[in-house]
């Protein structure tokens, strides 16, 4: 609890500079809003909020699952052979030097203004960390571990399924970590591109409409999101590795 009290009072004394600065210099609402309008904003547009916030969570959430077994399949598949690494290695380089807001419109083309092109952007935003940080785990087992279960006659699938896969869950789940925050990100973009509901598509509407302190509201709800996500990843994470964490714990 005490290495969480410093950025607290500090995003306290951000948010009460903020309300200050606003109201000492009467800054118009429309340019920037201060923090208590924005809360006034957000509680007289719960429920139009909580209407786009449902398929942006729904989106996020399918096209992070899709984002998992994908990367669960391409990291498993350079892990097992040298020659599938060295092919599918720079794609994945590759695969993240295509800006995503220029690929939506393609994918809203060819695809429709469905769900599926959504959750395409979003598997693509999220497959990338899961995938490296997985196969790092991967390559990062003790050899000599490797080396004791091959003398002890023990094949491939069983030093995978005793050996590799445990020692890689803390790297998996760090992946999985950003691919969570990048989900939400993921899916509000994909919603720019075309959609009638989506907290995407809410920030289009209400930027074009000039309401600010919205804008602001939805932007803290994304956020708040993405914190969550983060959180329900860490949660999972401390489930499935208890080894793990109490190692942590006992080195700090």
């Amino acid at each position: 609890m005490k290495q969480h009290i410093f950025p607290i009072l500090f995003g306290f004394l951000v948010l009460l500079t903020w309300q200050f600065s606003v109201s000492f210099f009467h800054i118009e609402q429309w340019i920037l809003p201060s923090p208590i309008q924005i809360i006034d904003s957000f509680w007289q547009s719960r429920s139009l909020i909580f209407f786009h916030l449902v398929p942006t969570i729904f989106e996020a959430s399918i096209g992070l699952i899709g984002a998992i077994f994908i990367s669960i399949f391409i990291a498993i598949l350079m892990e097992r052979s040298q020659v599938m690494k060295k092919i599918i290695y720079p794609f994945l380089i590759i695969s993240q030097t295509i800006p995503f807001i220029i690929l939506a419109p393609l994918l809203t083309l060819w695809f429709g203004f469905g769900l599926l092109p959504k959750i395409i952007i979003i598997a693509l935003v999220c497959f990338f960390p899961i995938t490296i940080n997985l196969f790092d785990g991967f390559q990062g087992v003790d050899p000599s571990i490797l080396r004791l279960l091959n003398s002890m006659g023990a094949n491939q699938k069983q030093i995978f399924r005793l050996v590799k896969w445990p020692a890689s869950l803390p790297a998996f789940f760090s992946g999985l970590r950003i691919a969570a925050a990048y989900s939400i990100l993921g899916a509000v973009v994909s919603e720019w591109m075309g959609a009638d509901r989506g907290l995407g598509i809410l920030l289009i509407r209400s930027t074009k409409s000039y309401l600010t302190d919205r804008v602001f509201a939805v932007i803290g709800i994304i956020t708040i999101l993405s914190i969550a996500s983060v959180l329900i990843v860490e949660i999972i994470a401390r489930l499935s590795i208890p080894w793990h964490f109490n190692k942590l714990r006992v080195k700090s």
